[in-house]
C-alpha cells in the first residue's frame, strides 16, 4: 500500500472493475491518505479521521467490486454486511456493534495464516522427527518387542524397535528420513493421536444468536471441559501433514496476533455498508420506519468513533475506514439523518452500464466472464469459442432486459451466458476435443423467443 499512488491503485482497480472513474479515483485518495497519515507528526495523527465514502448506483455496476478489491490491495481486514440486517436495540436483528467484532475475528484470521505461514518451515523440521520417533520408538527391553505389528488390513503400522544400540539406531533412523522423503513410505500407517471435543452443550446456546454476547461461551466451555484424544491410523503423508500443522500452531504467538490484529482494524480496517439506503425512513412513515431511523442511529457512534468490547479487548473505531452504497430508488442521501450524513463527506455517483461497457465487462477484465467460461470448458478438454459479433449481440440483449424489466446491471450477463452455454455445460463431459464456437446467429437462436416474449424474458433472463 505503501508504494502505490492513487494513479495506481485506480490502474490496479480497472483490471478488475469497467468504468466508474470518480468512484475508484475517491476510493484511491481515501486508500493512500492512510499511508500520508501515517507519516504526519504523532501529535496530529490521531487527530485526522478518515473521509468515509458513500457510492450511488444501481445494482450491479461495480459497488461492492470497486470496495473488495480495494481491500486485497491494502491488505486491510474488510467485512461487508447489509445494513437492513441491523435494526434498532429492541427489535429482532444483529446489533451493530457485532460488525466490529466480526471483523476483528477476520483480521485475527488474515494474521495467523500469516504468522504460520512464516513458522511452517521450522513446523516441517519438527513434524519430520515427530513422525521419526512414531516410526522408529525408543528403544525396550529386547524381551518387550516385537518385529511388526499389523493392522486388521495386513497393513504395517510401526517399524521394529532396536536394541538399545545409538550408532545402530540413527542409522536406521536416517534410513528412515532417506525413504519418508522419497515418498517410500507413503502406502505405511501409522497411528496418531487427534485430539477431540465434547461440548454438545454450546451448540444450543450457539443457535440464540451467541455472537452478541459479550462473553464468548464457547470459549468458557472449552477451557472447563476436558481435551479428549483418542488414536487414528493414518498414512504417513496425512500424519506428516497432521503433524505439521499442529507444530505451526504451537509455533504462533497468539498474543502478538492479536496484538497485531488489533492494530490493523483500528488503523487500516474497511467496512463496507451495503443497502445503506434501505435504513432511510420515509416521510410519514410509520411502524418498521421507526425502526430504520433507529439503526442509523445506533450505527452513528460507530462510524463517528466509539469503542467496542470484543473478546480481544476495547477496538477503537476511529480510524476504521467506512464506505456505505446504495441505489436510492426511491430516497435521496439527504434523507439520512444529519449526523449520518456528516460522517460520509464523500459521494460518488456510479453511472448505469450501457452496451459498449457490457462489452468490455465480458472480455477485458482478468476475471471475465468469458475467460472463466473457457477455462471451465477446458477442464473437459473442450474449446469455447466466442465471437465478436457474439459478444456484441449478449451486450445489446442484456441492454434490452435491463432497460425494459428490472436494471441488475452487469448481473444480467451472468444470466444470459447460462442461459447461452445452458447446453454445452451439461453436454461438455462427453465432447472430449471437440471446438465449440458460439456466434450471432447462435445468441439469436437461443435468446430471440426469450427476449420477445416479455413474460418469460422476466422471469427467465
Amino acid at each position: 500500500m505503501s508504494t502505490l499512488t492513487p494513479r495506481e491503485i485506480v490502474a490496479e482497480l480497472d483490471k478488475y472493475v469497467v468504468g466508474q472513474d470518480d468512484a475508484k479515483r475517491a476510493v484511491a485518495i481515501a486508500l493512500r491518505n492512510r499511508w500520508r497519515r501515517q507519516q504526519v507528526p504523532a501529535e496530529l495523527r490521531d487527530e485526522i479521521a478518515p473521509k468515509n465514502i458513500i457510492m450511488i448506483g444501481p445494482t450491479g455496476v461495480g459497488k461492492t467490486e470497486i470496495a473488495r478489491r480495494l481491500a486485497k490491495l491494502a491488505h486491510s481486514p474488510f467485512i461487508k454486511v447489509e445494513a437492513s440486517k441491523f435494526t434498532e436495540v429492541g427489535y429482532v436483528g444483529r446489533d451493530v456493534e457485532s460488525i466490529i467484532r466480526d471483523l476483528m475475528e477476520l483480521a485475527i484470521t488474515m494474521v495467523k495464516a500469516e504468522e504460520t505461514a512464516s513458522v511452517r518451515h521450522k513446523a516441517k523440521a519438527v513434524a519430520e522427527e515427530r513422525l521419526l520417533d512414531i516410526l522408529l520408538p525408543s528403544p525396550r527391553p529386547q524381551a518387550e518387542t516385537s518385529s511388526l505389528d499389523d493392522d486388521d488390513e495386513g497393513q504395517a503400522i510401526g517399524v521394529i524397535a532396536l536394541p538399545a544400540d545409538n550408532e545402530a539406531q540413527n542409522k536406521t533412523r536416517e534410513k528412515l528420513r532417506y525413504l519418508f522423503r522419497t515418498g517410500k513410505l507413503d502406502d505405511r500407517l501409522v497411528e496418531i493421536e487427534v485430539s477431540e471435543r465434547s461440548t454438545p452443550v454450546v451448540e444450543i446456546f450457539s443457535a440464540a444468536g451467541m455472537e452478541e454476547m459479550d462473553i464468548n461461551l464457547r470459549d468458557m466451555f472449552d477451557n472447563l471441559l476436558p481435551q479428549k484424544t483418542r488414536k487414528k491410523k493414518v498414512k504417513v503423508p496425512e500424519a506428516y501433514q497432521f503433524l505439521v500443522d499442529q507444530e505451526a500452531q504451537r509455533m504462533v504467538d497468539m498474543d502478538k496476533v492479536v496484538s497485531e490484529a488489533k492494530k490493523r482494524v483500528e488503523q487500516n480496517g474497511i467496512v463496507f455498508l451495503d443497502e445503506i439506503d434501505k435504513v432511510v425512513g420515509r416521510e410519514g412513515g410509520s411502524g418498521p420506519d421507526v425502526s430504520r431511523e433507529g439503526v442509523q442511529r445506533d450505527l452513528l457512534p460507530i462510524v463517528e468513533g466509539s469503542s467496542v468490547n470484543t473478546k480481544y479487548g476495547i477496538i477503537k473505531t476511529d480510524h476504521i475506514l467506512f464506505v456505505a452504497a446504495g441505489a436510492f430508488h426511491a430516497v435521496k442521501p439527504s434523507d439520512l439523518i444529519p449526523e449520518l450524513q456528516g460522517r460520509f463527506p464523500i459521494r460518488v455517483e456510479l453511472d448505469s452500464l450501457d452496451k459498449e461497457d457490457f462489452i468490455k465487462i465480458l472480455q477485458e477484465p482478468r476475471n471475465a466472464l468469458i475467460k472463466q467460461y473457457v477455462e471451465l470448458m477446458k477442464t473437459e478438454n473442450v474449446t469455447l469459442e466466442i465471437t465478436p459479433a457474439a459478444i456484441e449481440q449478449i451486450a445489446e440483449i442484456a441492454c434490452y432486459v435491463n432497460e425494459n424489466h428490472e436494471n441488475i446491471g452487469a448481473r444480467r450477463l451472468h444470466t444470459i451466458l447460462e442461459r447461452l452455454l445452458d447446453e454445452v455445460s451439461f453436454n461438455a463431459s462427453e465432447m472430449s476435443g471437440v471446438t465449440v464456437t458460439i456466434d450471432e446467429n447462435e445468441v439469436k437462436r437461443k435468446l430471440d423467443d426469450v427476449v420477445e416474449d416479455e413474460d418469460l424474458s422476466r422471469y427467465i433472463l
